[in-house]
């Protein structure tokens, strides 16, 4: 009796011990499972960091940004490529300055002489500048009309100017250097007028925000024709003079990579990738397509070469 009380004892004590060794193994197992999972979660943070690119800085005309491409397209690309994009949206004029001076590493402006002469004094990289897309300006005025110029000049940019001049119909100036600036100032040196007296009222601020303040004072500007379409201050405004023949009102965008041999800190790769990617087949597609289901035509025609 006393044999087969021992052997049960003992048949008891190895039972304990395997499955303490059962439960080691188990715990094993669930901690390197645990251990793998945390090496593989580290590795994917390693791989999502390895493809940000980091921050590309775009200065741009404020009609890109008002007129809500630049939040309809910029997601793709950040997607696509890694880069963010800090978008600093300036007149054209302001825009190629901060390009000189480094402060900006790709250019998409509105300004076609002032660009050329950014490209020749050097400024840009060795591809230059590069068309984008274009559309068109259109001068925009209280739906009274009080200067008359639908009825007089509906499709004669030159001859509209001129009644307002003549007029003295309250008409708000960018005044920002921008490319809507330059293209007015060039509008007026057609009509032989230098603007002046209390009608004709310097803003110095962005198309949206000079839309804005037309709006509220029923008063003239000009503006490009998405900007226009985007805000939608039809309620008491309207265009007044578009599709001048002589194509006075064409509004063409070109893209800069500034030059990384004249500033140090120029994100050149970042700039690169951007320019050649709003210029590719894919872009300019989605540029063609914007404002089609909302306007029932694009708010801009691409036409990168």
């Amino acid at each position: 009796m006393k044999k087969i009380w021992l052997v049960l004892c003992i048949c008891a004590l190895m039972l304990c011990a395997c499955s303490k060794t059962t439960g080691g193994s188990n715990e094993t197992e669930a901690d390197t499972k645990a251990t793998a999972a945390e090496s593989t979660e580290t590795e994917s943070v390693g791989a999502e960091a390895a493809e940000d690119k980091g921050t590309l800085i775009l200065a741009t005309t404020t009609s890109t940004k008002d007129s809500g491409l630049l939040d309809e397209i910029l997601p793709v690309f950040e997607e696509a490529t890694g880069y963010s994009v800090d978008v600093v949206s300036v007149g054209s004029g302001e825009a190629m300055k901060m390009g000189e001076n480094g402060e900006a590493d790709v250019l998409l402006v509105h300004s076609p002489a002032a660009e050329k002469a950014f490209v020749e004094a050097g400024h840009a990289d060795e591809d230059g500048r590069k068309d984008v897309m274009y559309n068109d300006f259109v001068l925009i005025g209280p739906k009274a009309d009080p200067a008359g110029i639908y009825a007089e000049a509906a499709n004669d940019a030159v001859k509209a100017f001129q009644i307002l001049s003549d007029t003295e119909s309250t008409f708000i100036s960018r005044s920002d250097d921008s490319g809507t600036h330059k293209k007015e100032l060039s509008i007026w040196e057609k009509c032989g007028i230098e603007p002046d007296g209390d009608w004709y009222v310097e803003a110095g601020a962005g198309m949206g925000a000079v839309l804005e303040m037309a709006n509220e004072t029923l008063a003239y500007t000009l503006s490009d024709r998405a900007t226009w379409l985007n805000l939608a201050l039809d309620e008491d405004l309207m265009i007044v003079c578009e599709k001048d023949e002589s194509g006075i009102l064409y509004n063409q965008y070109g893209v800069i990579c500034v030059n990384p041999e004249k500033n140090d800190g120029i994100n050149h790769e970042g700039a690169k990738a951007f320019q050649n990617w709003i210029v590719s087949e894919e872009t300019q597609t989605l540029i063609g397509e914007y404002g089609v289901e909302k306007y029932g035509a694009p708010l801009f025609t691409p036409n990168a070469q």
